[in-house]
């Protein structure tokens, strides 16, 4: 089982691109749940919870540096630890 009190706090934006600002390394170390407007989302790139919003990458499309394009879908976000 997971222990909750050797696990971070989850922040309220955090991205899983290593470059973004809002990469917290230490949450990545336990496993992650992302539940978008009740359904459990396994794709997200980066959540917001308080502005209601995650990011996904889209299927071909990549941006100049060869990254794929994100899109913002909005919605209730819950996080939560597996």
């Amino acid at each position: 089982m997971n222990d909750t009190k050797s696990q971070p706090a989850l922040p309220d934006r955090l991205s899983g691109n290593p470059r973004s600002p809002h990469h917290v390394e230490a949450i990545f170390e336990n496993e992650i749940g992302i539940i978008l407007n009740g359904k459990e989302r396994f794709d997200v790139e980066e959540y917001c919870i308080s502005e209601s919003w995650v990011k996904v990458p889209s299927h071909k499309a990549l941006d100049r540096r060869g990254q794929p394009l994100l899109m913002t879908i909005k919605g209730k976000v819950e996080v939560f630890y597996k």
